[in-house]
């Protein structure tokens, strides 16, 4: 992931969220609010500083073979054809949830914590499909904003795009915003996406 790529794509869907609110019709005052917005006023430029290293914990493959996760979810969590090498936060979250135990995740930024909750997730919806249960959402992920919320979905297809799972047991999810219309959360409803 390129990081200033990111900062892009999110400052263009926060601005064109901001600027969705009105409709200047003068031209003279457009073009200067249209400035104010070029000059980045209203959000700081990004904030470069080093990660520290974080302690390393299994890989995915580990998971598979001390049965935490089913074999098909290591498929998901996949680079280059090898298992993730997750960090030990990670790892133990990911056994809590395994366990059926609540957890709460309190790391740096860039720490994976989105995974501390993804591979369980992938995880309960593909044994869910294994097992032959009726299709339900089985967790609802609550963001701070939309633009988090797509750039997380982006990821997760990448990972399930390349699992090779086949379409019966791939896990389903799907966006439900403010910014979408009637008919297509009607249709987030009616479909009941795993996530």
């Amino acid at each position: 992931m390129d990081v200033f790529d990111l900062d892009r794509h999110l400052i263009g869907d926060y601005s064109r969220f901001a600027r969705s609110f009105t409709q200047i019709r003068a031209d003279d005052i457009k073009e200067r609010v249209s400035a104010i917005y070029e000059s980045r006023r209203f959000w700081p430029d990004p904030l470069i500083s080093i990660n520290p290293n974080f302690e390393p914990g299994p890989t995915i493959d580990d998971l598979v073979d001390s049965k935490t996760i089913a074999p098909e979810t290591g498929k998901v969590f996949r680079v280059g054809g090898h298992g993730l090498r997750l960090h030990r936060h990670q790892g133990q979250a990911i056994a809590k949830a395994s366990a059926g135990q609540s957890f709460v995740v309190t790391t740096g930024t860039g720490s994976g914590k989105s995974l501390c909750f993804f591979v369980p997730i992938i995880d309960r919806a593909v044994r869910a499909r294994l097992a032959g249960e009726p299709q339900r959402t089985r967790a609802i992920i609550v963001y701070p904003m939309n633009a988090l919320a797509n750039s997380q979905m982006k990821e997760l297809e990448k990972y399930l795009e390349q699992s090779g799972l086949p379409d019966d047991l791939r896990p389903t999810f799907a966006r439900y915003t403010g910014q979408d219309d009637d008919t297509r959360r009607e249709g987030v409803r009616a479909s009941k996406p795993d996530t």
